[in-house]
């Protein structure tokens, strides 16, 4: 049978029973420290390519935020700081808004660019170049 919704076990949630024992707590501790840090990691390795490499950040950063005080506030000014970012672009007038988009696509465009040099050993705008001279 299920839990009854009267029984006091129905009111706990599932990390506070876990908390509740000590080597749970200890293990739960550890769990999240891990997979947290390891999804930042990754996060942080895909900031300079075109995807979602920040939203990874603070994902992994939301994961350890559920046992690390430090990690929840530092999420909290995250998203703060986002969201007033947010409202003061949305206040500009468009050419203000075309003039941060164009600076954001050449920032990002100068970061892949130098992510690939660093990597691969590629310059994307010689390659590019030898290719338009030859067609």
């Amino acid at each position: 049978m299920g839990v009854k919704p009267d029984d006091k076990a129905s009111d706990v949630r599932l990390l506070d029973r876990i908390r509740s024992n000590p080597s749970g707590r200890l293990a739960l501790k550890i769990g999240v420290g891990v997979l947290g840090t390891l999804v930042v990691a990754l996060g942080i390795v895909l900031i300079p390519f075109p995807g979602p490499g920040w939203a990874i950040v603070i994902l992994g950063l939301a994961i350890l935020a559920l046992e690390f005080a430090w990690a929840k506030n530092l999420l909290e000014f995250t998203k703060r700081h986002v969201r007033s970012w947010t409202h003061w672009i949305g206040r500009q007038s468009l050419p203000v808004r075309g003039l941060i988009g164009i600076v954001g696509m050449i920032f990002v465009a100068a970061v892949v660019w130098a992510a690939v040099r660093l990597s691969l050993g590629v310059d994307l705008i010689q390659w590019t170049r030898d290719w338009l001279a030859a067609h």
